[in-house]
């Protein structure tokens, strides 16, 4: 085929394909608080449910991430990060699809959504289609070891005052490092608390506490209790701001048109 043919249907090809490149969630904006300048107002009071309870629902987006740079490490929890932030991301379960660690999926640029109901919390992250349960029927926390380990953790949830609290534990972490054998056998199962490969094991006991401050702003306090990589528990706060103008989380299916693997070398042969 000469290159003026492949000139003429490339041009076609993306003449064809940027209506759909460039289509988005249709909008669906919901009854928001409007200011007197016509704008929504993000500062108006906390939306509630029929018995009284802070409504959490909506999609929010990252608007303040923590500092993890110095956390109080175990010495061979500090080594790990080291190798993993001098690999700049290599192994990051975010870029091969994997689920990843509880800190990355609250501070990532893609929304999360809460659904709220009396007996149930879910949040879905668009951040690799991850999904978490959180219990709130009163059911008690069970032990570590007791049921298989979740990707995202056990998670039972109640009410302090106006502050969902949510307890988690049985994580089941994965350093894709250590399937490749790149990492030993030890590493199975110390997954990725950030980005910058701050570890967590299956001993880590996680407690989040949700509070909308008012409508357009949520604050999350999460305090991780990990005595296999840390010295001591220690708390991290995230700020979470309402997506106010309909827009939804898309589907995201990582591993559809995937390139990581290839641009860094690792695609199957």
């Amino acid at each position: 085929m000469n290159r003026s043919l492949i000139a003429a249907l490339s041009v076609a090809i993306a003449v064809a394909l940027s209506p759909s490149i460039n289509a988005q969630w249709p909008l669906h904006p919901a009854s928001i608080p409007i200011g007197p300048d016509g704008k929504p107002n993000l500062n108006a009071p906390v939306p509630r449910n029929a018995n009284g309870r802070p409504d959490l629902s909506g999609v929010w987006m990252i608007a303040a991430a923590p500092d993890t740079r110095q956390l109080p490490f175990q010495p061979w929890a500090a080594d790990l990060q080291a190798k993993r932030a001098a690999e700049g991301g290599l192994n990051d379960p975010d870029g091969l699809c994997m689920p990843q660690g509880p800190l990355q999926y609250h501070v990532d640029p893609q929304p999360l959504k809460i659904v709220q109901t009396p007996t149930q919390i879910l949040v879905l992250y668009e951040s690799n289609y991850g999904l978490r349960t959180i219990y709130m029927d009163g059911r008690a926390l069970p032990p570590l070891g007791g049921p298989q380990p979740f990707w995202h953790g056990y998670s039972v949830g109640r009410w302090d005052g106006d502050t969902l609290v949510v307890e988690s534990n049985n994580f089941h972490g994965v350093d894709p490092a250590a399937f490749r054998g790149v990492e030993p056998k030890s590493s199975y199962g110390v997954g990725w608390l950030d980005h910058r490969g701050s570890p967590y094991t299956e001993a880590m006991t996680l407690t989040e506490r949700f509070q909308r401050v008012d409508y357009g702003h949520l604050n999350i306090e999460m305090t991780v209790d990990d005595p296999k990589a840390y010295t001591k528990p220690f708390t991290l706060r995230i700020g979470q701001r309402i997506v106010a103008d309909g827009s939804e989380p898309i589907e995201f299916i990582c591993h559809e048109n995937q390139m990581f693997l290839k641009l860094t070398g690792r695609a199957p042969r």
